[in-house]
């Protein structure tokens, strides 16, 4: 029987960290929106406390969204949490995430407070915001690099004191998978009042691991992924929100869903890029205009005579119009005469092979080969009066 996977989008909230990635009340909305049309549970809509703007963006999502959850971000203090719930009163299902960082790095250097001194700082903040909503998530930062016998001692508290959901944070990226997965098996076996709580995953892509480690998380007993479109975020991002769902999708034998509708993801993803301004790279997993391209000549031979070849994914899945033969200097004939078919002109292996010698001098001189280049060396060998050519 497969279970649910709860997918919480931090887009505008941890996404919106990147610099020059500002967005204003109107885009977050309108992002928010989609999200939720797409099938978001729960939406990090930001830090209310940190600015007007964010308080007054906070509070119109809450507004705006009628199924999703509404998150807002605060640290562990009593006026960060008043203000939180102030931003969520219009919300139909309002969370408040609290937390505090649990590492000795940060407790030393940051926090400079004791071990004890950050169970009871963090213990209070739960108990706070229960006054305010039942929802309330609980985040031990940096959670990755933290000893987990007092990962778990913290934990403890906090769900004694309300907490429904506990954020487990790779804040840095730091963890191996098979770590980051003992970790949240390690919270499963040893914290009293785990089975009442949601474990979550919060995964930073500093060593290029925050899918992989999310996913174990998963394996190891958490049930919501905190993630992004675009895998936008602090540093090197967070986990993208394509790359967990198209996972658990494709590997059916984890047992795990999402209520996401993947044929949305091509349209939010360029959606968020546009509105941030922050170009998605090309050869980004699910999403990027490489994603289903092919330039390789054995490829492109392979994708034409059938496509689960060099696809694990069909295009339509998520949202992308189809499979895209890129012509270079390493395509071969079979990918010249599909392209040729798509123009309306159908060659013979003649006509193919006669053509094919024109196309590579082209192609050495160009990185790619278009419509327009096609079109101008049909007409060239036409102007030649090749016989072959000539009645078509």
């Amino acid at each position: 029987m497969q279970e649910k996977i709860q997918i919480f989008d931090t887009t505008l909230r941890d996404g919106e960290q990147v610099p020059g990635c500002k967005l204003n009340k109107e885009q977050k909305v309108k992002i928010a929106e989609r999200l939720e049309e797409m099938g978001v549970d729960v939406i990090e809509a930001g830090f209310p406390i940190s600015s007007p703007g964010d308080f007054e963006a906070v509070e119109a999502i809450s507004a705006a969204l009628q199924n999703t959850t509404v998150c807002a971000l605060t640290r562990a203090n009593t006026n960060d949490i008043d203000v939180a719930a102030r931003s969520l009163k219009k919300a139909k299902k309002p969370r408040i995430h609290t937390g505090i960082g649990t590492s000795e790095s940060h407790l030393k250097y940051k926090l400079k407070l004791s071990e004890n001194e950050a169970i009871d700082r963090a213990a209070k903040a739960v108990c706070h915001a229960k006054k305010y909503v039942d929802d309330i998530e609980f985040y031990a930062e940096d959670a990755g690099r933290t000893d987990l016998e007092f990962l778990a001692e913290i934990c403890a508290e906090v769900i004694k004191q309300g907490a429904t959901v506990l954020n487990i944070p790779d804040t840095t990226g730091y963890c191996l998978p098979e770590q980051y997965g003992s970790k949240m098996k390690y919270l499963k076996d040893n914290v009293e009042g785990i089975e009442n709580v949601i474990l979550s995953c919060h995964c930073h892509n500093d060593l290029g691991l925050a899918t992989a480690n999310t996913i174990y998380g998963v394996i190891n007993g958490a049930r919501q992924v905190e993630c992004t479109i675009n895998g936008c975020g602090e540093r090197a991002g967070n986990t993208a929100l394509e790359e967990v769902v198209m996972i658990f999708n494709q590997h059916k034998n984890l047992n795990f869903y999402t209520d996401i509708n993947t044929k949305m993801l091509t349209q939010v993803s360029r959606l968020v890029s546009s509105e941030m301004g922050s170009t998605v790279q090309a050869n980004k997993a699910i999403v990027g205009t490489n994603a289903f391209a092919h330039s390789s000549g054995i490829h492109q031979d392979g994708v034409i005579k059938n496509r689960s070849t060099y696809e694990i994914i069909a295009p339509e899945e998520v949202g992308c119009t189809e499979s895209s033969i890129i012509l270079t200097a390493r395509s071969g004939r079979s990918a010249l005469a599909y392209r040729y078919r798509k123009l309306g002109k159908e060659l013979s292996k003649v006509m193919l092979d006669e053509i094919y010698l024109h196309f590579l001098q082209v192609a050495d001189n160009k990185k790619e080969v278009n419509d327009n280049d096609l079109e101008f060396l049909w007409n060239k060998m036409r102007n030649n009066n090749s016989d072959i050519f000539l009645n078509h």
